[in-house]
């Protein structure tokens, strides 16, 4: 599949040819599904702790004597039945985390890629050097190219430090780099704006065994 090249002020510099195989209609949904299941468990902190009626302040004096009082029977301030007693069964910190393959991972991306590539959401430039740190520069760069609602910009890892000021204060606009991308990042945003270097990157990424 070809992919035309713009530079930052929209007009075309060429064609790029993709160095992975796209993944077919139907293939690889299982893939995508395990991928962004076990990345969104991952940002979750599973730090919800409750206390048991072990861990609740209290003494374990009887709070009055069985019978004889019209009462019903209570054997502990600590109870679950009471207010302040314990909490029965409640969450605990705990991992979230789900372990996924390399391979699955790496079919869940390629699959991820291949859709938005056949929608036309992806754009390559040639290079996203910006002379200054500016937001409106950026914004310029934007307009020119047509980008609309949520952008991801995937630059590559040594990207000049304005490109990351300019961009930073824009709504709906974040950053990554062609080594860290991951499958929902790419199924997140309404546009994907690669540099030329950073989707090589990701190629090669793809092209591992």
């Amino acid at each position: 599949m070809k992919i035309s090249i713009k530079n930052i002020s929209g007009k075309n510099q060429g064609e790029l040819e993709t160095k992975f195989a796209l993944v077919e209609d139907g293939k690889g949904t299982q893939a995508v599904h395990d991928a962004v299941t076990a990345f969104r468990a991952a940002q979750r902190s599973g730090t919800a702790c409750t206390k048991t009626v072990g861990d609740v302040q209290g003494s374990n004096k009887k709070p009055w004597k069985q019978k004889g009082t019209g009462r019903a029977r209570a054997g502990s301030l600590r109870s679950p039945l009471w207010a302040g007693g314990g909490v029965v069964f409640g969450p605990k910190p705990r991992d979230f985390s789900k372990k996924v393959s390399k391979s699955t991972k790496q079919l869940a991306l390629r699959k991820a890629l291949s859709e938005r590539l056949k929608l036309g959401d992806v754009i390559v430039v040639d290079d996203l050097k910006l002379a200054s740190h500016k937001t409106k520069d950026f914004v310029k760069v934007m307009t020119a190219l047509e980008l609309k609602g949520t952008t991801l910009v995937i630059s590559n890892s040594d990207a000049n430090k304005n490109l990351t000021l300019a961009a930073r204060n824009i709504e709906n606009v974040a950053l990554t780099t062609g080594d860290s991308l991951n499958t929902y990042d790419v199924l997140r945003p309404d546009k994907l704006l690669f540099t030329k270097s950073a989707f090589e990157q990701v190629e090669a990424r793809l092209n591992k065994e």
